[in-house]
């Protein structure tokens, strides 16, 4: 859904990747940072069941990973450095930073630990799918309800929430539980009819 608004966004990114481009950064240099930001925040996730303080450090932490996320293509793109590696390890820390965060949020008692684990295991899937569908030369971009920038955001608001309403990262994690294997349903059902159409 929110990858429609791909293109914009990267024109206003531009100028941050310039900035990183000055710094001496590569895009696995950013690939990185943002993934150590999200054990940051993972930690932080974990640490604050006792302490709800910490989940505004958490959310902060989880925004500049996935700010990464979207920094290190911009700057692979704008300065011609994509590389097939450089993809691969970038969708590849796509899913360590998704099952990080998810399992701070798990491990900290911030939900149930069973739709914890559907969320986990929806969001990995999700990837999956995309990536078999690719490889068999079907575009996934776009189709869905819960791809990563909307998984983003509804964790996000429920953290920021969670501060006065200590149960909505809790109900934010079944609501993801619940879009997630949606999202994976809904790439089943295009990739079953564009075979169909090709067939």
């Amino acid at each position: 859904m929110l990858t429609r608004l791909k293109e914009r966004f990267q024109l206003w990114i531009s100028y941050e990747a310039k900035l990183a481009h000055s710094l001496g950064l590569t895009p696995n240099h950013v690939s990185g940072i943002g993934a150590l930001s999200a054990i940051i925040s993972a930690l932080l996730y974990g640490n604050s069941l006792s302490n709800p303080s910490l989940l505004i450090a958490a959310t902060i932490f989880l925004l500049a990973s996935g700010f990464c996320d979207a920094l290190d293509g911009a700057l692979a793109r704008i300065y011609g450095e994509t590389t097939v590696f450089g993809g691969f390890l970038d969708s590849l820390l796509d899913r360590y930073v998704d099952a990080i965060i998810l399992g701070g949020i798990i491990l900290g008692g911030l939900c149930h630990p069973f739709w914890g684990l559907a969320a986990l295991i929806g969001s990995l899937l999700v990837s999956y799918v995309r990536a078999r569908a690719e490889a068999a030369g079907v575009k996934m971009e776009t189709v869905g309800i819960a791809e990563r920038a909307e998984r983003l955001i509804i964790l996000t608001v429920a953290s920021l929430l969670n501060v006065i309403w200590l149960e909505a990262l809790g109900w934010s994690i079944i609501l993801l539980a619940i879009l997630t294997n949606l999202t994976v349903l809904q790439r089943v059902i295009y990739f079953r009819k564009s075979q169909e159409v090709s067939a």
